[in-house]
């Protein structure tokens, strides 16, 4: 991976930057709020027999941590090409 310039480097890894520790906070929030802080809330509700509480604290959260996963690929390739460090 080659920039132009420095300035580009850095505008690259602070645009990434951004984007992971966006990424991170909605799973933080996610687990932590939905798995823990809410989960007396949540466990009124039901899906598939398990009250949703309960599925947000066992599974709900690696749900989310693997689709905002795809998320990043999606969004670092984006970040990629806008910089020109793609792979060919």
């Amino acid at each position: 991976m080659a920039f132009e310039n420095n300035e580009k480097a850095e505008g690259y890894w602070r645009e990434n930057l951004r984007l992971v520790l966006g990424l991170l906070a909605i799973w933080a929030a996610v687990s932590y709020g939905c798995g823990i802080l809410l989960v007396d809330v949540l466990n009124e509700i039901h899906l598939m027999g398990f009250k949703l509480g309960f599925w947000f604290a066992q599974q709900g959260s690696i749900y989310v941590f693997v689709a905002l996963i795809f998320i990043y690929v999606k969004k670092a390739n984006a970040l990629d090409e806008k910089y020109n460090v793609h792979e060919d």
